[in-house]
């Protein structure tokens, strides 16, 4: 199981913010998003990934994708576009909720609570195409992502493709975050998750990474095979990403 902890910090979040503590935009803050735009981003999104997969002839097949760290279902509907069937898999259940009432309409589109820190719910080869972007980040520490990571691999059928975003670099002041640190110090001590987030702008999101060498070599330990690595970064950014596309 995940830490209690992290699991509540995301039921907090999907409550009170869900969009933006999905998509975490410039002046989106406090319920700011326009659902339509932020539905348009997901459909943009994806719209780009099918340009890459079809560029690398991967995947195979269009049968099954997983949207790993769902949400609300903002790239899970534009997938359902793309494959027979399409999975969304988040920790937290009141995003879960809100996901299946946004698209009750969208056909294709399931939605499961997942508290594991694996994915047994799932079986091996599973999944055609596995997209994880801006998720592994927010998860604990560097082993929880490792396992979800071996999780994916496990999953993705021969031929599949398998999509995560991780930042390499995460500069030590933006990891410490005395906001995310004090809300979850103030929340155990029994305030609320709208005091502790509205009023003193408090935020529980937390940032993790691994060096891009490390995860190649743990990608090529587990027989996975590195198609592409895309660097998305600004000089001097205190977040340097990197944008994994593998098969197997």
């Amino acid at each position: 199981m995940l830490p209690e902890r992290f699991k509540r910090e995301w039921e907090d979040l999907g409550e009170i913010d869900p969009l933006w503590a999905i998509l975490s935009a410039p002046g989106r803050k406090f319920g700011k998003w326009d659902l339509e735009e932020f539905f348009r981003t997901g459909e943009a999104e994806i719209d780009a990934l099918m340009v890459r997969a079809q560029r690398l002839a991967c995947p195979r097949g269009r049968e099954a994708a997983l949207d790993f760290g769902c949400g609300v279902g903002r790239l899970t509907r534009a997938l359902a576009g793309r494959f027979r069937r399409c999975i969304g898999v988040d920790i937290s259940e009141s995003m879960i909720a809100r996901a299946r009432e946004l698209n009750r309409d969208v056909g294709g589109c399931e939605f499961v609570v997942n508290t594991e820190a694996d994915l047994r719910a799932f079986p091996d080869a599973s999944f055609d195409l596995i997209y994880a972007n801006l998720v592994l980040m927010h998860l604990p520490d560097r082993r929880a992502i490792e396992l979800y990571v071996a999780e994916f691999l496990r999953t993705l059928k021969e031929g599949g493709l398998l999509v995560f975003q991780l930042p390499t670099h995460v500069s030590p002041l933006y990891r410490f975050d005395p906001r995310r640190r004090l809300y979850s110090w103030l929340r155990a001590l029994g305030l609320g998750k709208r005091f502790l987030y509205e009023r003193l702008r408090l935020v529980p999101i937390r940032m993790s990474f691994v060096p891009e060498a490390e995860m190649a070599a743990f990608l090529a330990a587990r027989g996975a095979r590195v198609l592409e690595i895309l660097a998305e970064e600004a000089p001097g950014a205190p977040i340097r990403d990197r944008i994994y596309h593998v098969t197997r």
